[in-house]
């Protein structure tokens, strides 16, 4: 029985891929929420409770929790959990780069070590760790039709980004396959939370659930052979740099890898 644990699953994208990889009876989903009272288990859907990815003791109470379910290997593991304020050069935040550096980037990261020092089996061969991105990452696609600004969300993909390939070095003699992946511009609380409402209809944003269904699907086909790599599984659609920096959107692949 597949065993896939999500980081981040009571809400957005999270919930949608609990949901749709417990959809399939052979799965065992493990969910991650950081209420005390998650929502019901069901038969193969797990929630593990009191999972803050930002705090220090997240590692150490998912592994405790693991345990006690006995799990031994883990064949996916998503790391979905973020967090998003916005800054401008007049008003930036220390306080909100800190939550979305430990949030996005200093978290997910302290989880892998974690899950990967516990044995050489519980990620091993075949294990295929999932960082959930944003192309706002790629300091290649940055581009002055765009702008600055929200310093911290961009910066902290990018950190999130680079860990991502830093891991992959240290787990592929495992055999363990690691990469970053922008799913999508979403309808989420989290974008209408920052404003981006107003952007849903021309920057194609889409449900959880659709970037969902384009995140498993892309994962079906991810293997050790792109492992250190970052993609956009649906493709340069919802990024609004791809043309100037890539080149016209019909000529760009979908699924699409991007540029650093």
């Amino acid at each position: 029985m597949p065993v896939i644990l999500i980081v981040g699953a009571t809400r957005g994208l999270g919930a949608s891929l609990a949901k749709a990889y417990a959809s399939q009876p052979d799965n065992h989903v493990f969910a991650t929420a950081r209420s005390s009272n998650p929502p019901s288990n069901t038969k193969n859907l797990t929630y593990v409770p009191s999972i803050d990815i930002s705090s220090p003791d997240a590692s150490s109470t998912l592994l405790q929790y693991l345990h006690t379910q006995s799990v031994s290997h883990i064949d996916i593991v998503i790391i979905t959990a973020g967090f998003f304020a916005t800054e401008s050069l007049k008003e930036p935040s220390f306080s909100a780069q800190e939550k979305m550096y430990r949030t996005c980037a200093i978290g997910p990261t302290i989880l892998v070590t974690a899950l990967a020092n516990d044995s050489d089996t519980l990620l091993g061969a075949k294990s295929k760790v999932i960082f959930v991105s944003s192309e706002s990452g790629s300091i290649a696609l940055r581009h002055e039709s765009e702008g600055g600004g929200n310093y911290g969300h961009h910066a902290s993909k990018t950190a999130l980004n680079m860990c991502a390939k830093l891991l992959s070095l240290d787990l592929k003699d495992r055999g363990v396959a690691i990469a970053s992946v922008h799913p999508g511009f979403m309808r989420t609380e989290m974008t209408k939370g920052v404003g981006f409402d107003k952007f849903w209809d021309d920057g194609g944003a889409v449900t959880p659930d659709v970037a969902a269904e384009s995140l498993i699907e892309w994962i079906q086909t991810f293997d050790i052979s792109k492992t250190g790599q970052y993609w956009a599984p649906r493709g340069p659609r919802d990024i609004g740099t791809a043309e100037p920096v890539l080149g016209p959107k019909d000529k760009l692949s979908t699924p699409l890898q991007l540029p650093w």
